[in-house]
């Protein structure tokens, strides 16, 4: 029977015995998960920022390439975390061990913080590889420094709870890229990473208001350099509900078993 979460009865050498196991699987392939997004940043500072960027006016006096830096940290954490997440937990049901997780004495939350913790802490360290590649080609400051670590921690833990969620659903390995490419990543293109929304028409830019990437991005890049498309607060309470939205769909699978027990 799955043992209930108790506080005092936390289980943190089970956790961190799962966290560690995830972390060593992305360290077996740390290279090409990291020069990858490093060498795909300088293209987009090569193409945007140089060759469109200067033809492109923003706001608040920032530069183009400096402007587009919290939109390609933000793509990195949405298909990083992700991609971690959902393979992270879709594996073990693929050969079968899912079913010693879900007998060991560790509850369904300390399997959630040490699966998402995992994914999150890699999405984290490669926002800010990122963040220091993109310096090396254009000004970056931080008006905002608490609030750029808490967009960026609460980012990586939602987007690494929804591929979990899409790890578990899973039938299949196509199925796990079904989401981050056919709706995320639109989304995510659609919603400000590389432009403002004020650019857009009026009515395109109403339509814009409706994807809720555009209220995550809005808010990381206010932290950088004090603009944004949207209210910090609309955008801080975009982000706490689609966190809380992910919890409970969680909380829901675990608790019915949904495509963890057939």
């Amino acid at each position: 029977m799955r043992q209930t979460f108790s506080p005092a009865a936390f289980n943190r050498h089970g956790v961190w015995a799962i966290y560690k196991f995830e972390v060593a699987r992305s360290l077996r392939t740390l290279v090409q998960s990291l020069v990858t997004p490093v060498l795909t940043t300088s293209l987009y500072f090569v193409v945007f920022g140089a060759a469109i960027g200067s033809r492109l006016s923003t706001p608040g006096g920032v530069s183009y390439g400096a402007f587009i830096v919290p939109g390609l940290i933000m793509l990195a954490l949405f298909t990083e975390s992700l991609s971690n997440a959902s393979f992270g937990i879709y594996f073990p049901k693929f050969t079968g061990t899912i079913y010693e997780l879900l007998s060991a004495p560790v509850s369904f939350v300390e399997i959630v913080i040490a699966y998402v913790g995992a994914a999150a802490s890699k999405s984290v360290v490669l926002g800010l590889t990122i963040m220091l590649t993109a310096s090396l080609f254009v000004p970056i400051r931080i008006l905002h420094p608490g609030w750029m670590i808490a967009f960026l921690l609460l980012t990586a833990i939602t987007f690494s709870l929804l591929g979990f969620i899409i790890g578990i659903l899973a039938k299949g390995f196509e199925q796990l890229q079904f989401i981050p490419m056919l709706i995320v990543t639109p989304l995510t293109f659609l919603g400000g990473a590389f432009y403002s929304i004020d650019m857009l028409p009026p009515a395109w830019r109403t339509f814009s208001l409706f994807n809720p990437i555009v209220y995550l991005i809005s808010g990381f890049r206010w932290s950088f350099y004090g603009t944004a498309d949207v209210s910090v607060g609309i955008s801080m309470g975009m982000t706490m509900g689609f966190l809380i939205a992910c919890l409970a769909v969680v909380a829901r699978v675990f608790k019915t078993g949904f495509r963890l027990k057939n």
